[in-house]
């Protein structure tokens, strides 16, 4: 007797069940051995070990099994199995019967393809069956018959016959295994939904009353639908699904008789969950509510009056979603109703790769695909940005397909679709075309601009490494240690030092986020707007982290308080409060630093620059010899010089100039080149002459005239 664990993601659908190997050598199996697994039915699994350092007590006395395993001994987790070894034999023939909707019905090479998927794969009848195919994409089969009877192996004779999908039927189950990155806040809804649900007889006897509602709220695409769906699946009850919208009617009093009628339905079906997407539609807050829209108080005022009318405690969950939880009625937040509240949050890298692993697992990745690599490169990025990423990436193998293909041909060969692969490339040029949803509104193209692009100012490069990407990137040292690395950081300096191209180089380097913010697109003419403003972009900013939220001329977003007067004063006042609200207030800013750029640190509030806000502040000096040679160096990089053409004499005529002069220089140079080369007759070589710099130094404003060449030298 062993007790059930959910499965590992990447064995979901491949009839594999796994087993502490102390326990394998204890009762006499065997690595790859075939058992039966005993529930209230019988199944059949492949045996392997598991790592024995899982969690809390380890894995000794436990049988880990994914969703489809489960339903078929229909079992849940934490329930009692027997394990047995398997009397079996090579399936002669198999018939299988679709439960999702495909067209992989149409030709009997259909058989053949799904035959290749399921390869090596235990069955019996009436089992269910998982095929993970090339994309992210699922579909499950029933196995309505064997040849011969009993515990089966598919194999490559094995003659696979599908039936039609049968009218109506449209089962497909999502599992806890089809669920990436979100192991605590699973844990949680187990506790207070499937443990109420399946055994109600507990919390009765202890005089508990078990939550009535669970309000599930994070940013979209983040998996609070898939979490419903997979909740109801698990525990097997009945699963009523309505958006928010649809239960609104034209008639008066319509609305209202719908949202009964839901509730109606779920109560004769007891135990069941009902699950509200979208709840903010018709929930919002009332006192937020014009004369014009009665309907919605009185369907608010409805729902309200239903769950508290709900007689049955814990036969009937109503779990609602949305994005934006400060619009619902506080009245549907208190103790009762939605008794708890779980925020879905964006995935962190342990999270991601847990989510590539499931959305990869049907695809023949090459041997060079770093599913590490691709969690640590999609900062920002939610469950169903990831899919996508997934999905994107065959398509761009199957593009490299296409040119082979005779667009005539009635159908593509299987062995040439089978012999496809998905290699990093893919996912790279998949990377392109996906942007994280999560900062899509103010996503940012990542600079390519690195350290090495930047002449001198060494000391502040070393500053900023320290102070960002460390934290960034060796969090737990910080964590162990209890360091608080610097919140904001400050770059000030003449126009021309380099101070956004900093910027940029910090934003490639960290490899994170990066989130530009210009100071006057934040300001409107209406009250409030502006500090709304501020709150969404340090939002987006904490939802997104690790990320670097860059201010650019900051000075015209948090001026001098007190040089204003009037109505401009309390405005200022306002944007300026919030700002330093945001950058100090109780909720902590983790993950997240303010990079914030002035040529004009005196027009800045020196509120702003006090400890535990501006931590780091950083002056950009003019660049010294040196730096500028090694600035003249970086832009000529790639130009042909003439022989006469000396970067130190450059440098020397150059004094007290910044960079952005000496950028000037060079563009000026190569362009008046360019004009020659293409004027010549015989369109001769291109080379940037002395003559091309004195002029663009003479340009220079303020900048005397250049000697001639020979006295430089």
């Amino acid at each position: 007797m062993l007790k059930v664990r959910e499965g590992m993601p990447k064995d979901s659908g491949r009839g594999i069940a796994r087993m502490d190997p102390e326990d394998m050598a204890r009762l006499g199996f065997s690595e790859g051995q075939i058992i039966d697994i005993e529930g209230k039915a019988v199944t059949p699994a492949r045996l392997l070990s598991c790592d024995s350092d899982m969690g809390e007590g380890g894995a000794k006395g436990f049988l880990q099994m994914d969703g489809v395993l489960r339903d078929n001994a229909q079992v849940g987790i934490d329930d009692r199995v027997t394990i047995r070894k398997a009397d079996h034999h090579f399936a002669g023939s198999i018939t299988l019967r679709p439960l999702t909707s495909t067209t992989l019905l149409e030709k009997e090479r259909d058989a053949v393809y799904i035959r290749s998927l399921l390869e090596g794969m235990p069955v019996r009848k009436n089992d269910r069956v998982r095929t993970n195919l090339f994309g992210s994409r699922i579909c499950d089969f029933r196995v309505m018959d064997t040849t011969p009877e009993g515990t089966v192996i598919i194999s490559k004779s094995t003659y696979v016959n599908v039936e039609k999908q049968a009218e109506g039927e449209n089962k497909a189950r999502i599992t806890y295994e089809d669920i990436g990155g979100l192991g605590p806040q699973i844990q949680r809804i187990r506790e207070m939904i499937e443990l109420p649900l399946r055994f109600p007889q507990v919390f009765d006897r202890l005089g508990v009353q078990p939550p009535k509602g669970v309000l599930l709220y994070g940013p979209p695409g983040t998996g609070k639908t898939v979490i419903a769906r997979a909740v109801a699946a698990e525990t097997d009850v009945y699963f009523t699904h309505i958006s928010g919208p649809e239960i609104i009617g034209k008639f008066y009093g319509e609305s209202e008789e719908r949202l009964r009628n839901v509730f109606e339905d779920a109560q004769s079906h007891a135990p069941s969950i009902i699950f509200i997407d979208e709840i903010d539609a018709i929930a919002p807050k009332r006192e937020e509510m014009g004369g014009e829209k009665q309907v919605e108080r009185r369907v608010v005022a409805q729902l309200l009056a239903l769950m508290d009318g709900l007689e049955s405690r814990g036969q009937i969950v109503v779990i609602g979603a949305t994005n934006i939880p400060n619009t619902l009625d506080p009245a549907l937040r208190r103790p009762g109703r939605f008794d708890r509240e779980i925020s879905i949050p964006i995935p962190d890298r342990t999270g991601r790769r847990e989510i590539l692993t499931i959305h990869t697992r049907g695809m023949p990745l090459a041997a060079d695909v770093d599913l590490k690599r691709l969690a640590e490169m999609t900062h920002g990025y939610v469950g169903a940005d990831l899919e996508a990423l997934a999905k994107e990436a065959a398509m761009a193998s199957l593009r490299e397909l296409l040119p082979e293909i005779d667009m005539e041909m009635e159908d593509i060969p299987y062995d040439r679709l089978l012999a496809m692969d998905v290699n990093m490339n893919h996912f790279l040029e998949a990377f392109k075309e996906v942007e994280p949803s999560a900062i899509r509104e103010v996503f940012v193209e990542v600079p390519d601009v690195t350290w090495r692009d930047i002449g001198g100012l060494e000391s502040i490069k070393e500053e900023l490494r320290d102070a960002v990407q460390w934290p960034l990137q060796h969090g737990e040292i910080f964590d162990k240690y209890d360091i608080t690395p610097p919140r904001g950081i400050m770059l000030h300096g003449v126009s021309g030092t380099g101070k956004t191209l900093l910027a940029k180089a910090l934003a490639r380097e960290s490899g994170v986020n990066f989130i530009s913010v210009k100071g006057p697109s934040l300001m409107s003419k209406y009250v409030g707007e502006s500090e709304r403003a501020i709150r969404d972009v340090f939002r987006t900013a904490k939802q997104a982290s690790p990320s670097i939220l860059y201010f650019d001329e900051i000075e015209s977003l948090v001026p001098v308080r007190g040089k204003e007067s009037g109505s401009g004063a309390s405005f200022t006042e306002r944007v300026i409060s919030q700002f330093l609200a945001e950058m100090s207030g109780i909720e902590e800013l983790k993950g997240v630093v303010v990079l914030a750029t002035t040529n004009r640190i005196d027009l800045v509030d020196p509120s702003l620059l006090s400890g535990g806000r501006f931590d780091l502040i950083l002056e950009l000096p003019r660049p010294d010899a040196a730096a500028r040679e090694k600035i003249f160096e970086i832009h000529l990089r790639k130009k042909p010089l003439s022989a006469e053409v000396r970067i130190a004499t450059l440098a020397r005529l150059t004094d007290g100039r910044t960079g952005g002069d000496i950028a000037f220089v060079c563009r000026k140079a190569a362009m008046l080149a360019v004009r020659d080369h293409l004027k010549s007759r015989d369109n001769g070589e291109f080379i940037l002459e002395w003559r091309h710099f004195e002029t663009a130094l003479s340009e220079m404003r303020g900048q005397p005239a250049a000697c001639p060449p020979e006295k430089n030298r």
